[in-house]
């Protein structure tokens, strides 16, 4: 008979294996918008030990995009603070989504959860969910793998950033396509694909014609409004739909 620790141990082992699988491919795009943040960042002003306290502290990489041109624009602490605040708002929209599958977990699990939600490794972590087959274990294990990552590789760029142009090797590309690789394994269905439409030109008309940073959440929430709708007309409703 296994003892009790080496039981966990032995789960734990299988989880941090499960997520490290899960979590490759979005660790390989945090590669290159690390190391592109690392650049980006070197030449504002900041530091290699700066940028990586930076990403463990703050772990958001459009905040911290943000939040780099800003400083190096020499904007203030207010406006900076308030900026990446509001971006930052559309993890209220996933921690929502999150909690309906972390309803049991013990508050300082949950805090030590919260820290590595993310984009993308909500998107990981939800899918698998929706499988059915995904414990706080191995999505913990997803969280924090890419969290590693990420502090990796923005250090990386910041000590190779004198060296490095900004636009090399198509690092600016890298967030726009993982963004994009991230969507399509989230849509399962005519609705899904129509919210995201949706999602995206709602984006890019309130970006254009309002100012600040609030167009991510707005369209958001609109075009998840919309599709709440659409699934309960009747012809979306007999689509094979997972838990939401």
């Amino acid at each position: 008979m296994i003892p009790d620790d080496g039981r966990n141990r032995h789960v734990w082992r299988n989880a941090i294996k499960e997520g490290m699988k899960a979590a490759w491919p979005v660790c390989l795009g945090y590669i290159a918008i690390g190391l592109a943040f690392g650049v980006i960042a070197r030449k504002a002003g900041f530091r290699p030990l700066e940028i990586g306290l930076m990403s463990l502290l703050v772990y958001a990489g459009s905040s911290q995009f943000i939040a780099a041109a800003m400083l190096g624009a020499g904007a203030g602490f207010l406006p900076i603070v308030l900026t990446t605040f509001s971006v930052n708002l559309r993890h209220i929209l996933m921690s929502s989504s999150l909690s309906i599958h972390l309803r049991h977990l013990e508050a300082r699990r949950l805090a030590i959860f919260a820290y590595g939600v993310t984009d993308e490794s909500f998107a990981v972590n939800m899918t698998r969910f929706r499988q059915g087959c995904w414990g706080w274990r191995q999505a913990l294990a997803v969280n924090h793998v890419a969290n590693l990552t990420w502090v990796a590789s923005t250090t990386a760029g910041g000590i190779g950033g004198q060296f490095i142009p900004s636009g090399a090797f198509g690092l600016d590309y890298a967030l726009i396509a993982m963004f994009v690789c991230l969507l399509v394994f989230q849509l399962r269905g005519r609705i899904h694909v129509l919210v995201a439409i949706l999602a995206g030109l709602l984006a890019v008309i309130i970006a254009v014609a309002l100012p600040g940073n609030y167009y991510i959440l707005a369209a958001s929430f609109i075009a998840a409004s919309a599709g709440l709708g659409l699934r309960k007309m009747k012809g979306f409703r007999s689509e094979k739909q997972g838990p939401s």
